[in-house]
């Protein structure tokens, strides 16, 4: 896997409460921030996902009544 080399700068209190994690779990800074990044990006595109579908015109909208009567609550 290719890497890239990125820097950034925090607010001391989030790179204190960084630097607290990586310290309790005894992982890196850098693998924290990964998966930070990993998790925002896949929230980002579950919200895009669901953006598309709200403004798609021939996507069907379910009433919350309509999906109980179909999974039977």
């Amino acid at each position: 896997m290719r890497t890239s080399t990125i820097s950034l700068r925090l607010p001391d209190h989030l790179a204190d409460e960084l630097d607290n994690i990586a310290r309790e779990t005894e992982r890196s800074k850098s693998f924290h921030i990964q998966k930070a990044i990993e998790l925002y990006l896949q929230e980002r595109a579950d919200l895009q996902i669901s953006m598309d579908r709200l403004n798609d015109a021939t996507d069907p909208i379910v009433s919350s009544e309509d999906m109980r009567k179909r999974l039977g609550l």
